[in-house]
């Protein structure tokens, strides 16, 4: 049995990949376990993630056979919800690279990334309502921040899905790529996070997450604890001889 998550390590990444191609990469329990112990090691060793799906789909949703048996004792386990966050959470950015269905639970792990990617075959949404159950591991607060309280409400309370050229038009998606150069993309971003001081990217992830009575004294005392690190001079004598 293959394993529900492949992993590719690099010195300044982590490729993750849903590998459950015969069901569409549905996220059951073994998937969520498999995030959980690669959180465990990014919480650990920050690095930036990459998540995609296998064979051109990115996830079609919560396994519909282990979710039907579940009873309100595992709804208020949050077992998607508490992983996402996790993945939301991690010290550095988390870059989706979405490939065709992004569904359901699959649409909520890429809402829980901090940059979306996409193909031209992408179909992301959520369907709940039409299972008799909600959209309860991020959607109902997450979709809000990224494309606005009045399309979210039309997306969840209607359970529609959307296309590729309307994720990139509101805003869910921020570029399309063709599939065979999804990856790429994705790579290409993180090249160009990774050119960044990687301790300047973690505190504007966590400032740009801070609740905003906490702005501007979150702001400051990042950028206060900056000033006094080594890479702030460094960047900067070089940016100035550079400008001679």
């Amino acid at each position: 049995m293959s394993a529900p998550l492949l992993v590719e390590r690099l010195d300044d990444r982590v490729v993750a990949t849903l590998n459950r191609p015969d069901v569409r990469n549905a996220i059951d329990q073994a998937t969520i376990d498999a995030l959980h112990e690669l959180c465990d090691e990014l919480e650990k060793d920050p690095r930036i993630l990459i998540i995609t799906g296998a064979d051109g789909v990115f996830a079609s949703g919560a396994d519909i056979a282990q979710l039907r048996e579940r009873t309100a004792k595992d709804a208020l386990r949050g077992i998607n919800a508490n992983a996402f966050i996790r993945v939301a959470a991690l010290p550095m950015p988390v870059i989706a690279a979405i490939d065709g269905y992004a569904l359901g639970g699959g649409a909520e792990l890429a809402y829980a990334a901090d940059i979306r990617i996409g193909t031209v075959s992408l179909k992301i949404g959520n369907p709940e309502t039409g299972l008799g159950i909600i959209a309860a591991a991020g959607a109902s607060w997450r979709l809000k921040e990224i494309v606005g309280a009045a399309r979210a409400a039309d997306l969840l309370l209607t359970g529609r899905s959307v296309g590729a050229d309307e994720a990139l038009a509101i805003g869910l998606v921020s570029a399309l790529h063709p599939a065979e150069e999804l990856l790429p993309a994705a790579h290409a971003i993180a090249d160009r996070i990774a050119r960044n001081d990687a301790a300047a990217t973690m505190a504007t992830k966590r400032v740009l997450t801070a609740p905003r009575a906490e702005h501007p004294r979150v702001d400051l005392e990042e950028q206060a604890v900056l000033f006094e690190g080594p890479e702030k001079h460094r960047r900067m004598t070089e940016f100035l001889e550079k400008k001679k």
